[in-house]
């Protein structure tokens, strides 16, 4: 099997649904600049919700569906030699399968999905990191979310961590990928967009700081959690 094919959503169903509030599908998306730790972030939480009777699905972005873990691999790939718009306009032909394979019959079933990465990481990386928020391309990314996403998260967790300590953070791993590889100035730019954002869209966005350690930061994750969605 290849790592696109397990790292396909697979949804995860308790025997005993003992929370309400878990027959609502919602939608949680979390985000951050590299190094931020949402990996280990979205597990915990998606403990948090196992112990309480949720049913939930994982999943990410750029990929999620078979069609759109292809188009993951050319995005992440270093070799891959494409302008800024042909990068974008995969992002969303990924994104719409996304959505409709996976995202959508998952929240009609009830079900959580829990995203690593959607729509905010598109501002934020190719509206901020590429362009330094350049109202055009900002134009244009809107203009593309409100054609194609049917359906936003309810609650987005912006994991914030200092560029520096995240890079360091994500320097540690094996080989960088295409836009692991940017230098510091884009990913200045990638934390700008996503405080702007959170600024812009304060009842959505929650900023979460990302520092301390993991038990802390999870802890910080499942409040913002049970307040959003009056969890018990």
């Amino acid at each position: 099997m290849s790592a696109s094919q397990e790292a396909l959503p697979q949804i995860n169903s308790p025997k005993h649904v003992i929370n309400a509030a878990s027959t609502q599908g919602r939608f949680i998306s979390f985000e951050g600049t590299e190094g931020v730790g949402k990996t280990t972030a979205i597990e915990q939480l998606c403990t948090h919700l196992q112990d309480n009777g949720i049913e939930y699905l994982c999943t990410r972005e750029p990929g999620g569906s078979p069609f759109a873990e292809r188009l993951r691999e050319i995005l992440l790939d270093p070799a891959t030699n494409i302008n800024d718009d042909t990068e974008l306009l995969l992002l969303f032909a990924a994104r719409c399968d996304h959505i409709q394979q996976v995202i959508l019959p998952a929240l009609q079933a009830g079900t959580w999905v829990i995203c690593d990465r959607f729509t905010d990481s598109t501002i934020a990386y190719q509206g901020y990191g590429r362009a330094h928020g350049d109202e055009a391309v900002r134009a244009k990314i809107d203009a593309l979310i409100e054609q194609f996403v049917p359906q936003l998260p309810e609650l987005t967790l912006w994991l914030d961590l200092p560029v520096l300590e995240g890079m360091a953070r994500a320097n540690k791993r094996s080989a960088a990928d295409r836009f692991e590889q940017q230098a510091t100035e884009f990913f200045t730019w990638v934390h700008k967009g996503f405080d702007t954002l959170a600024t812009q869209y304060p009842e959505r966005m929650q900023r979460i700081d990302a520092s301390g350690t993991t038990d802390e930061v999870s802890t910080r994750i499942w409040q913002a959690v049970k307040e959003s969605f009056s969890l018990g």
